[in-house]
Formats: structure tokens, sequence, C-alpha cells
């Protein structure tokens, strides 16, 4: 197939002619790899390079350093690209100092980072809200940066944000019970910049080339996670993976006016109980996760009155998907079949099969449904 008529992920990014940016996850890491390097070396690479999960090598320009004795501090600008993310110009700092050998790497929340409050998270309570996979991708570095100046990798990493505080007040996470400022994000490193307008038209052009290609099984996937999932499950080839994002009503109304014989939809369990609660638009500024709902599934599955209270008053999806686990309670397997038979509503009796997969922050099946 010819580099024009290529699909997925990255040709529907170069369709939509936006730029992409970089998550506060990424621009923590090169400020720490540049802390680290700094600590260990004597100078600040400027500008400093990492390697992302899929293998991208991006630069980042320093904004500040301070070099002493007991600590290295290095901050880098996030760019957001083209996308309306209110972290966008944010300073993001890393301040490493080492530790005693054995003591592996340790996060902590400085000015502008948010400490996680309530359960319900990928974090324990009492942690900074620095999520799994940036903390990992920060671990990665520091152990590269130690083999290469004969460090121990023995490190305090401390996180801040200018205005982190003030910025948060923006986003969901005082509702979360995230509070004293922003989390570090993201799993691939790279923002994906959504113009609604942009995106859809590049969904559309997605099944259209999925088509073309003789494709009788495509995927709409909220994200890489689930990208992953779905190719992992089914073996999908690129031309057949369709990047919805948040988009899920854009897919289902393009499909139901050109149908392919076979439409798997997989996401995150939170974004995929919207869907099956009736929404279209996953995205977290139009539509909340109904934990009523929820409730009300969970007692179709078998919850009893408790339970349910607990889940209708549940800090998050991934809490209440918890709680009935714990319970025996198949909320993920619930969730799945309400999507499906939401977005066979949408298709309209067009000859569509439709499935669908949630999954957890880890990439993990917590629910699916058969095939209708």
């Amino acid at each position: 197939m010819s580099g024009e008529a290529r699909g997925g992920r990255s040709a529907q990014l170069k369709h939509t002619g936006l730029r992409h940016g970089w998550t506060t996850g990424a621009c923590a890491t090169a400020a720490t790899t540049a802390a680290y390097t700094a600590l260990l070396a004597g100078d600040f690479p400027d500008p400093v390079t990492i390697t992302l999960p899929k293998g991208q090598t991006p630069s980042f320009a320093l904004a500040a350093e301070e070099l002493t004795d007991a600590y290295a501090m290095a901050g880098i600008v996030k760019d957001a690209g083209d996308d309306p993310d209110v972290t966008h110009g944010a300073l993001i700092r890393a301040t490493v100092r080492r530790l005693p050998a054995g003591s592996g790497v340790v996060f902590r929340a400085g000015p502008g980072v948010g400490t996680v409050t309530r359960p319900g998270l990928p974090l324990p309570v009492g942690e900074p809200a620095v999520n799994p996979v940036p903390r990992q991708l920060m671990r990665d570095h520091v152990a590269r940066v130690a083999e290469r100046h004969g460090g121990s990798g023995d490190v305090e990493i401390t996180l801040s944000v200018d205005d982190g505080e003030e910025i948060a007040r923006s986003t969901w996470n005082p509702r979360l019970g995230i509070l004293g400022g922003l989390s570090v994000l993201g799993t691939t490193g790279i923002v994906v910049p959504y113009s609604c307008s942009a995106w859809i038209d590049s969904i559309r052009r997605g099944v259209d080339v999925a088509r073309a290609a003789g494709r009788t099984h495509v995927a709409g996937c909220t994200g890489s996670t689930s990208e992953k999932t779905v190719v992992a499950e089914y073996g999908l080839p690129e031309d057949a993976l369709l990047d919805m994002g948040d988009f899920a009503g854009a897919v289902l109304k393009y499909v139901r006016r050109h149908p392919v014989e076979r439409l798997t939809v997989c996401g995150g369990f939170a974004k995929l109980s919207k869907l099956a609660a009736g929404h279209l638009d996953l995205h977290s500024a139009r539509s909340q996760v109904d934990k009523g709902f929820l409730a009300r599934l969970a007692r179709r599955g078998g919850a009893d009155d408790a339970l349910a209270r607990e889940v209708a008053g549940a800090n998050t999806g991934l809490a209440a998907l918890q709680m009935c686990r714990a319970a025996g309670v198949p909320l993920g397997d619930l969730v799945a079949f309400a999507a499906r038979d939401g977005a066979l509503a949408v298709l309209r009796g067009a000859p569509v099969a439709v499935d669908v997969i949630c999954v957890d922050r880890a990439g993990t099946v917590v629910g699916r449904s058969t095939v209708a």
C-alpha cells in the first residue's frame, strides 16, 4: 500500500494537519534525565534526548537548571502542540538527589504536583500523582544515565510544576481527590491533538482506507493501550485500526453509512461506561462517568443494596469496578454488553456485527461482550 493510502493512528494524525505535543510524563522524564546527568557528570545536556515507549527520540531544550553538591534541578516547558491542553506552556521541574545504595527510585510531589488522597486511582493514597507509565519511563532513563556515568541509580525525584495548583483547578483532579496540583500523565509520551472537526474527518478517512484495503474487521480504539489490546486479541493490521479517541459517535455514524462486516470497540472501562450510558462524546469535559448508572448495572449482575450504594458513591469508575470484582459482580462485562447495545442502536440495523472490550489502564481486559 502506498504511503498516501496508509491508515491507522499515524496516518490519522498526519491527515488532520495538527501538530502533536509532549505529555507531562515525557517532559518530566526529560527534566529528570538532564538533572541526573548533571548530578553525575557535572554538566546539563541541552537539549536533552529521551526515548519514548514506542521508540521515538525527541529532544527538549532546558528552560531552567540548577546544580549544587546536594541536588540538580532541570526544567522543561511543556509544548502540547495544537491540543487545547491546560498544561501547555507549564514549566515542569525535576529535582534529583542521591539516595543510599539499594533505595531505588523514590518519587516526591513538589509544589504544583498533586497527591492522591482518595482510593480508585491507579496509585495508592498518599502517593504523588505520577502515573505508572511515566514512573517507569523515568526509572528506565535513570538506569541508563547511571550506567553511562557510573551512578548507582538510587535517587529521589521531586517533580514540581510552576503554578500547577492553580492550573489544576481547571482539571478534574480536585474532584478525584488529587490535591495540591497536577498529575504527571501519559502512556506514549505524545499528546495527540484533537480538533473535533479535523479528528472526525480523520476517522472517516480511516474507515475509507480500511474498506479500500478490503478489511472486513476494524477496531475503534480510545487510545494506544486499547489499540495494543485489539492487536493482541485479533492480530488486526494497522489500516484496520481507527483512533477514535473520544469520538465514538463519529465512528458509529460513519460505519452506519459505510458498513464493514465487524466493528470492535475497545477502550478504558470508564470511557466505555459513558458509551454504555448513551454518551457518544466520551471527553471528560463533555460527559462524565455516571456512578448511579453503574450501580443499576451492578444490581443486574447480582449486587445487593449495600454494594449498589457503594458503587453509586465511588470516587471513580475504576473504584466501582474494583468494588464489584471483589464481590464477584461482573461489572466490566455488564458495561461491555451495555456499550455494545448502545452502539447497535446508533448503527440502526446497518449490517455490522459489534463487540466491545473494556480494559484497565494497564491494558488488562476487564470486560467484554459477545459479538452481535
